[in-house]
């Protein structure tokens, strides 16, 4: 990775540019496999910041020059996705040693993607699962995110159409991995 690539622990003062990234990454890098309307209606409720996962210390940004260019983290909590907005969460900590820690909310800015900030990311964000127990990991999956958790080692399970509050319907993609 180019080192002019850093990576933190994500603040909650980093919220509005998070938001902001979300939304670009979301609407830049869906064409072809979600309609504007999904990716709209999924920056309601499933695509966003958790500030749960900011408060826990386990979501991470990727700064250049000063400006957060990718996101992502992971879990020891319950919610396998969504953001503050989704009413579905379930914040009960999880059991290392029988459950999987969900990877969450990985977003790359357009003009930073294909470069192996997800790659990156999603490897630190494993080492840290497993320096806390875990050896399982699963996560629910965007089609587009798909790609990278494939060449990842993650395993396809059943795909969901998961109702969002305007109606329509985005597809995700349960994913597993264990080492």
């Amino acid at each position: 990775m180019n080192e002019s690539y850093q990576l933190r622990v994500a603040q909650l003062s980093d919220v509005e540019e998070l938001r902001v990234l979300i939304s670009t990454s979301a609407h830049g890098l869906s064409h072809g496999d979600y309609s504007e309307e999904q990716v709209d209606g999924a920056l309601q409720g499933v695509f966003g910041v958790d500030t749960q996962l900011i408060t826990d210390g386990t979501y991470y940004v990727m700064t250049k020059e000063g400006a957060v260019v990718a996101c992502g983290g992971w879990s020891y909590r319950a919610t396998l996705f969504g953001s503050d907005n989704l009413n579905s969460r379930d914040p009960r900590k999880l059991n290392p040693t029988t459950e999987a820690a969900k990877i969450r909310a990985f977003f790359v800015h357009p003009d930073h993607a294909r470069q192996g900030l997800g790659r990156w990311l999603l490897t630190h964000c494993e080492d840290c699962a497993q320096k806390s127990g875990f050896s399982k990991f699963e996560l629910g999956s965007t089609l587009p995110g798909k790609r990278l958790y494939e060449v990842c080692g993650y395993i396809s399970g059943e795909p969901v159409d998961h109702e969002m509050e305007n109606g329509l319907i985005l597809r995700v993609i349960p994913m597993y991995k264990s080492i």
